[in-house]
């Protein structure tokens, strides 16, 4: 197997790749939507639009007068440095534990970008009905809440799997 696909080098180029396109996406979606109309992806649920959020999940702690922008950013700094060495110290034969947590050190990271540069985070994806509105979001949120999601998966569906597999190869 070449050295890349046995490394950890392999999932935070994973997490790079969400950086970049959370990043890209954003910037289409300021170009695009900032001054002009939203544009409507499946009509009465989706569209596309522009927010700043100056706070965090769900604008929490958004009108706090700006130094949440500073203690949301050290958390992301901790939790990614966290999340980094977890990556590390993993089995190079693991694929989902990994992934899960690539995709959330990446879209950490795509936020921490935004509020680290401009003191809120950029989102543009509205899912909505009728009057019901989801929190305006992006791709790095979506990472986030797949990674996330996976990780719970892995915690109530496979976890006693992958240690009993873990046991049975450590005992022959």
């Amino acid at each position: 197997m070449p050295k890349l696909l046995s490394s950890p080098l392999r999932w935070y180029l994973l997490a790079l790749l969400v950086i970049v396109v959370d990043i890209a996406t954003k910037v289409w979606a300021v170009e695009r939507f900032m001054y002009g109309p939203a544009l409507q992806i499946i009509p009465g649920f989706l569209q596309f639009t522009y927010a700043e959020n100056y706070g965090a999940a769900f604008s929490f702690l958004a009108d706090a007068g700006g130094w949440q922008r500073w203690f949301f950013g050290a958390i992301a700094v901790v939790f990614s440095t966290v999340v980094v060495l977890w990556i590390k110290r993993l089995p190079a034969a693991r694929r989902w534990e990994p992934t899960a947590l690539a995709l959330i050190l990446g879209g950490a990271l795509g936020n921490l970008w935004d509020r680290m540069l401009l003191g809120y985070v950029r989102d543009f994806i509205s899912v909505y009905y009728g009057n019901w509105h989801f929190p305006v979001f992006n791709v790095a949120d979506m990472a986030i809440s797949v990674g996330a999601a996976m990780l719970v998966i892995e915690l109530l569906f496979f976890k006693d799997k992958g240690e009993a597999s873990s046991k049975n190869s450590a005992e022959v």
